[in-house]
């Protein structure tokens, strides 16, 4: 039976499960949100002053989020992969979908054609997690994402910290990452393995410039790759991944402080700044040979 959209953010997260006529396949990442509290507060952990006129939901499941974001929503699309979920979503909010507030899109949210969103409040399957947050983060939107604990703990953690690494750079280029609320599994039907962590991610410029972003973003993937070592043999170590074509050149003219560091010890902008003395002096083509 479907529920007047009246009601919306109200239904019962059990309920919804049950309509949905799955409970859901560990095996395909389907971990539903069953504890009504959590699934209450994660739309109210966008920033204040989110524009909330075209939401997007990744992974809707049996539509327990999809009923909250209706409730504060001008419009909501929702990405599912599972044609019997996609269903399902069209028939539940359907008096949404009529009035034009809901627009269902059956595929796989790294393959189909995102529409003009203003924020993205998911909760993501853990396999692809990633892909999906880094197809997300360019587009400099505000996100809530929900990730496995130890996933999220890395995208927020501070240089110098045991979680810091390529994630934290790469995530930090774009957004303010942080953690608002950590999930237990007990929260999820069928439970996961492992914790999970909502984290809100609020676009913001980069208090550095990087020409290519490219080229940036795989240096640090280099040089995490030899996270003890130090960054001079990181850069002399890594140029199959980096691109560079004379590390050595970038060992020579780069600074020695920074050189005897270590991956985790290096802040966002400092890789910045070697990322960019990287590509004047070890690529070719920037040296114009």
């Amino acid at each position: 039976m479907t529920v007047p959209d009246t009601e919306a953010g109200g239904r019962d997260p059990a309920a919804l499960i049950r309509r949905a006529g799955s409970r859901g396949n560990p095996e395909f990442d389907q971990h539903f949100l069953i504890d009504d509290r959590v699934v209450d507060r994660i739309p109210s952990f966008l920033p204040e002053d989110a524009d909330t006129t075209h939401l997007l939901e990744i992974g809707g499941g049996p539509g327990v989020l999809t009923d909250r974001l209706l409730a504060v929503a001008d419009h909501l699309t929702v990405i599912e992969r599972d044609p019997d979920f996609a269903a399902h979503l069209r028939e539940e909010f359907t008096e949404a979908r009529k009035a034009g507030r809901l627009t269902v899109i059956e595929g796989d949210a790294l393959e189909v054609e995102l529409p003009e969103f203003t924020g993205c409040v998911s909760n993501l399957p853990y396999s692809a997690s990633s892909e999906i947050a880094f197809r997300l983060l360019p587009l400099k939107l505000p996100l809530v994402l929900m990730f496995q604990q130890e996933f999220a703990d890395r995208m927020a953690a501070a240089v110098g910290s045991d979680d810091y690494g390529r994630l934290s750079v790469s995530a930090q280029h774009y957004a303010d990452c942080e953690v608002v609320e950590s999930v237990p599994n007990t929260a999820f039907d069928p439970q996961p393995a492992v914790q999970s962590a909502i984290v809100r991610l609020t676009p913001r410029e980069p208090d550095y410039e990087v020409d290519d972003e490219e080229f940036f973003l795989d240096f640090v993937k280099a040089i995490f790759t030899q996270r003890r070592k130090t960054i001079r043999n990181g850069i002399r170590n890594t140029a199959h991944i980096s691109g560079l074509d004379d590390p050595e050149a970038v060992v020579k003219a780069a600074d020695e402080e920074i050189l005897r560091r270590r991956a985790g010890k290096l802040a966002p902008k400092e890789f910045a700044g070697l990322a960019t003395l990287a590509a004047e002096v070890g690529l070719t083509e920037a040296k114009g040979g």
